[in-house]
């Protein structure tokens, strides 16, 4: 019995603890597509309640950000992401939101959680994604 339960504990032990995945989009919906190159800022209150930048990102040709680096580790607790708009569609646009910035709860360190922003000229939204 002892021999079965050796390697069942090694393997427990080396095997990694789970984290949380975060990811985003930017839709534009006036144009109908992805918000491209939009710098992205991902980070967590700590204990004493100060944000801890945690990672950053440009979206893709999509508008997408599907990770914030190879090292992400997200645990659980309260993150924010910071969407600088003043880049988009380009560097004279002039955004009535210059800045979205969306606060969310991380409550399943083992879930994927996708926050994407849906933008016009003068609104936006966002929702939890899969």
């Amino acid at each position: 019995m002892t021999s079965l339960l050796v390697p069942i504990a090694l393997s427990l032990i080396a095997a990694p603890a789970a984290a949380a995945d975060i990811s985003t989009h930017v839709l534009d919906l006036a144009e109908g597509v992805g918000g491209a190159n939009v710098p992205v800022t991902l980070s967590k209150r700590d204990a004493a309640g100060t944000w801890v930048e945690v990672g950053t990102a440009r979206t893709d040709q999509n508008g997408r950000v599907r990770s914030f680096g190879p090292d992400a580790d997200f645990d659980t607790g309260v993150y924010r992401l910071q969407f600088d708009m003043t880049a988009y569609p380009n560097a004279e646009a002039k955004p009535f939101f210059p800045e979205i910035t969306v606060t969310f709860s991380v409550k399943d360190k083992a879930g994927h959680y996708h926050v994407p922003v849906v933008v016009s000229h003068y609104g936006y939204s966002t929702y939890r994604g899969n």
